[in-house]
């Protein structure tokens, strides 16, 4: 069985990427929930896993995030 993957990378709009919007299936349109996976690649950077639930496609997504600082 084959695999496809596609990276997109994305910045965080605000300071807490949890309250950046979710992606969409770029196939089929289908609204993803959560990632099967993530990792850290560098301080900054964290990539995360996704699966379409409805097509079975895959791909990755690359967030840069600043540090967080007490104000």
């Amino acid at each position: 069985m084959s695999a496809l993957a596609e990276v997109l990378t994305t910045v965080a709009r605000s300071r807490d990427p949890r309250c950046s919007e979710l992606p969409t299936c770029p196939v089929c349109a289908d609204s993803m929930v959560a990632a099967e996976a993530s990792a850290y690649v560098s301080d900054h950077v964290i990539s995360y896993l996704w699966t379409c639930d409805t097509c079975g496609y895959g791909f990755v997504t690359k967030h840069s995030v600043k540090p967080y600082t007490c104000n």
